[in-house]
């Protein structure tokens, strides 16, 4: 039996909701039972503002995949000086 993992963290961004973009502000980042993805247990992560939510329900590897390819292209960007510290 899995107990529910959860961590929050603020962000700064946008996402695309009901063809609309949204400001977020939140990530809530869960590793629990899926609503609807077809796996025991997935990496949840809700994108968050007052009023709306973007939710994703990932695999395992999906998860780890999508970790490195985000450290990948930020390491890339900031290679090329894309990046202001």
């Amino acid at each position: 039996m899995c107990t529910m993992i959860t961590q929050s963290v603020k962000i700064d961004g946008s996402g695309k909701h009901n063809n609309e973009w949204i400001q977020l502000e939140q990530a809530n980042v869960s590793f629990d039972h899926p609503f609807h993805a077809p796996y025991e247990h997935t990496l949840n992560i809700d994108f968050v503002n007052e009023n709306q939510r973007v939710a994703v329900e990932l695999s395992e590897s999906a998860a780890r995949d999508l970790v490195q390819t985000i450290l990948s292209v930020l390491n890339q960007a900031e290679a090329q000086g894309h990046l202001v510290k």
